[in-house]
């Protein structure tokens, strides 16, 4: 056993009570405050509590999962770098390319969530014309990008405001919640909101299914708390603070959703304007409330949109850097920023923001994307959990850890399934010119395209379902 003072600077890491700060406020975005609305169109809130069970299980083996291996690899650098480690290069490609889909589309996500908190102040910004929404999102979303170029991101005050902003109106809310709470209102309808009240376990499971994408889209984020395992004091914080602090998550998070059932009926709930708990909170105790949980969610949603927009750049430039992606994208400025990275991701964001004008569903489709994407990042972690514990099965706790990994793969799997192939099928479409950048940085350093006949495999079936994925679009069978 290392003896204490073989690492000087643990003395200056992070404590217990600062590791679970981590892990709850990095997770903890603008989905919240929408989630009471989407989940009430999906289910009636026994179905929604057995989900947020089995969805707060899963993440859990996945977080630990996160944690084993940044204690047990410290060496290596990105998320994506586990599959690429253990599947090679083109899969860390496909790890990689996913989580910066995922990172970029949530701020899409950001955009719209918090133009609806504005338009609680200004209607026109809830006005059946998106034009509005999207040119201020849009200065908005080039000025986060100038800041993030200047190297503003690490500002600690900053975060230290964003974190007081995001918790403070969540716990109000859940306060006057609880005192207004109808038990009669809440399980008039608590496993069907048609017919008679309870319909059998298929229409139980149907509900239970479509609760998946919604509740898995305000976890991501996860990984970014359990990457700071390395900066503990003690190691052994790490695994409590990601416990402790995913039990605090998915308490905030069943409270704030399920609560509001036991207020409104599901079809209120289903239909009220979003961002949800604005509206809600408006009507439990007037105009003040809203105003409060729309002032909290336009800062909390500016402050997360700020961090968000460093987070795809740097992705891109680690696997740049890993020789995943060309050179360019691994260029730095005087500040350090990566400035070709950092305009790319914010450039394909614009786009987005465009395309918001022409349907009125821009959160929900923008969420599932980056859910969707994400989700084969976690699925490719899992499995390298998967194969280093079995590698190493005779160390104490291996079998415990294979366990976990494989109990996080069967999860992120099943979601898959739940959620739906769709929008997994349409980020097939991106990898197409990421897949052209990955062979333009394998010749770039290797000179050949292909380390072998199995990569050529790969590469050729994600194409071929990229383009089966645009010829389903173009004939109408398959509708975003």
């Amino acid at each position: 056993m290392k003896k204490a003072t073989s690492s000087p600077d643990k003395s200056h890491g992070l404590g217990l009570l600062a590791l679970i700060s981590t892990v709850i406020t990095s997770s903890i975005g603008g989905g919240i405050f929408a989630l009471t609305s989407d989940l009430a169109i999906a289910a009636s809130p026994g179905p929604a509590l057995i989900a947020w069970g089995i969805v707060g299980l899963g993440t859990l083996m996945l977080a630990l999962s996160l944690n084993n291996l940044v204690l047990k690899r410290p060496d290596l650098e990105g998320i994506f770098s586990y599959a690429e480690e253990g599947f090679g290069k083109y899969t860390g490609f496909i790890s990689g390319w996913g989580y910066w889909i995922s990172a970029w589309m949530g701020n899409v996500a950001f955009a719209t969530v918090m133009m609806s908190a504005v338009g609680y102040f200004l209607p026109v910004f809830n006005g059946r014309s998106q034009i509005p929404s999207v040119i201020v999102a849009s200065v908005i979303l080039w000025l986060l990008t100038l800041l993030v170029n200047h190297g503003i991101e690490s500002a600690a005050l900053l975060n230290a405001m964003i974190t007081v902003c995001k918790l403070i109106p969540l716990f109000v809310f859940i306060v006057f919640a609880i005192f207004l709470f109808k038990g009669q209102v809440f399980t008039a309808h608590f496993w069907t909101n048609v017919g008679s009240n309870l319909q059998g376990t298929e229409a139980i499971a149907s509900q239970i299914k479509r609760c998946f994408i919604i509740m898995m889209w305000v976890f991501v984020g996860i990984e970014g708390a359990t990457m700071l395992s390395s900066r503990a004091k003690k190691t052994a914080d790490a695994g409590k603070a990601t416990l402790i602090g995913l039990v605090g998550l998915l308490t905030i998070y069943v409270l704030a959703s399920v609560l509001p059932y036991g207020y409104f009926s599901r079809q209120a709930l289903a239909t009220i304007h979003q961002p949800a708990m604005v509206y809600l909170f408006k009507e439990m105790v007037g105009p003040w409330g809203g105003a409060l949980i729309s002032l909290g969610l336009i800062i909390s949603t500016l402050g997360s949109w700020l961090s968000w927009t460093m987070l795809p750049a740097e992705t891109i430039r680690l696997m740049a850097d890993q020789k995943l992606l060309p050179r360019v994208f691994s260029r730095k400025n005087k500040q350090g920023a990566p400035t070709v990275s950092l305009v790319t991701s914010s450039v394909l964001v614009q786009f987005f923001l465009v395309t918001l004008i022409f349907t009125d569903q821009a959160y929900q489709i923008a969420y599932s994307m980056c859910t969707a994407a994400v989700t084969i990042c976690y699925i490719l972690v899992a499995a390298y959990q998967i194969k280093y514990s079995w590698q190493h099965l005779r160390e104490s706790g291996s079998r415990w850890q294979l366990a976990i990994g494989i109990g996080a793969l069967l999860f992120e799997g099943t979601a898959i399934y739940f959620s739906g192939f769709k929008y997994i099928i349409l980020c097939t479409i991106a990898y197409i010119p990421g897949s052209i950048l990955y062979l333009m940085a394998r010749k770039e350093s290797e000179r050949r395209w292909f380390q072998s006949p199995l990569e050529r495999l790969y590469v050729a079936s994600v194409v071929i379902c990229a383009l089966v994925a645009i010829g389903l679009v173009i004939a109408g069978k398959l509708v975003i």
